[in-house]
């Protein structure tokens, strides 16, 4: 095997096939896992070539308590993450791949950074400074999740390292002036961390040279069971209001008041209790697909949601500075994608929890701004920790 050089020239992989066959691993990951933990050497591995002929690196995080999180460069998606339960079990709570050819070709997000625009654009067009951006429309007649090729289908710069809080994945990219259509350059640096009290944080910093709109997030599918549907998961929202949207899923631009509907969630209720009701809004989303508006102030780190599933125990809470949360109940998924460990994917079989600015809200004045001007340091962090019962 020709060695290949690991991005952040940590180490080169010649050793893998030695390793694999000394081993017993029952997957090449597993065998980078194990030989790493026996050494103490972070040892990123390939996961596989980009389009481009770049390689494609997995980087591995691990705290004292046996949780993992294996990280690509490729969009930033995690890949797996790996939680105790109530036992003290270990097991992947995330929906994704075991091979990158998935997430090239038939990826519905699974686990991805999202960016310069995480949600909708009405249409693929915005006016900024009297000038209107059109976008590329990849979700009908709208703009989704940055477009065809977001931040989501970018190699990003990786680097290794440890921070106070535990080991940490940097990773950076440069969104150069016109990329999918949106203005200026923009320098984005996200900083992975695993943490002891079993946490996985994510916080970005982005600067511009121009005007620019920015709205970043994380787009990974929860399972907290592990496998089978998310309808028995109880979730609690701390949110008194959400934004309704029409037939598109855009919104209309009112806030509007959970009470009396399948949105509220401040006392806590499972997944399905509601999702089923004859409910217009449900009826647009098939399900949850809506942007809550978080009680906590921008700018300030605050509860947002915990999900609870109760025969693992396992709890997830959703903590972040951004002033909504866009709840997704696996609605699209349809049993036509094959996942990790051979798992089909079948409708509602994961869920995600985006911290975010609104949808649309370059086109909503009375929405929190998204526009971030040069000189201006935009900052968003996110955390899901995992605790159990």
């Amino acid at each position: 095997m020709k060695a290949k050089q690991c991005i952040g020239g940590i180490i080169k992989t010649t050793a893998l096939v030695a390793i694999i066959g000394s081993s017993g691993c029952a997957t090449r990951q597993d065998c980078v896992m194990k030989e790493t933990t026996r050494s103490g050497v972070d040892v990123p591995m390939q996961f596989g070539t980009a389009p481009d002929g770049a390689p494609v690196m997995l980087y591995a995080l691990r705290n004292k308590n046996g949780m993992e999180a294996c990280i690509l460069n490729y969009g930033g998606i995690i890949q797996s993450l790996k939680v105790p339960d109530k036992n003290g079990n270990i097991g992947d709570v995330v929906l994704g791949y075991d091979d990158l050819d998935g997430y090239l070709t038939n990826s519905p997000y699974f686990g991805a950074m999202i960016g310069r625009y995480g949600n909708r654009i009405a249409k693929g067009h915005f006016t900024l400074d009297d000038t209107t951006y059109t976008l590329a429309t990849n979700n009908g007649v709208n703009a989704l999740h940055g477009g065809v090729k977001g931040f989501d289908k970018v190699i990003w710069q990786a680097r290794l390292g440890h921070s106070d809080l535990g080991q940490t994945l940097e990773l950076a990219y440069i969104s150069h002036n016109g990329e999918e259509g949106y203005p200026g350059t923009l320098n984005v640096r996200a900083v992975y961390t695993l943490t002891d009290d079993n946490a996985i944080r994510l916080d970005y910093t982005a600067n511009c040279d121009m005007d620019t709109v920015v709205n970043l997030t994380q787009h990974s599918y929860f399972n907290l069971a592990g496998k089978g549907d998310i309808l028995n998961h109880t979730v609690y929202l701390d949110a008194d209001k959400f934004t309704p949207v029409d037939a598109t899923l855009i919104p209309t631009g009112e806030l509007k008041p959970v009470d009396g509907t399948p949105f509220d969630f401040r006392t806590p209720a499972t997944i399905g209790a509601r999702i089923g009701q004859d409910d217009q809004q449900l009826k647009f989303g098939n399900g949850y697909d809506h942007n809550w508006v978080v009680n906590h102030p921008l700018g300030q780190l605050g509860l947002d949601a915990r999900v609870t599933e109760p025969i693992s125990g396992r709890v997830m809470e959703v903590w972040s500075t951004e002033p909504g949360l866009q709840f997704y109940s696996g609605n699209f998924l349809d049993g036509t994608i094959t996942g990790k460990d051979g798992h089909v994917y079948q409708f509602r079989n994961g869920f995600a929890m985006e911290p975010q600015h609104y949808p649309d809200s370059p086109n909503h004045s009375n929405f929190p701004s998204v526009v971030l001007h040069p000189g201006e340091v935009y900052h968003n962090t996110i955390i899901y920790r995992f605790l159990t019962n």
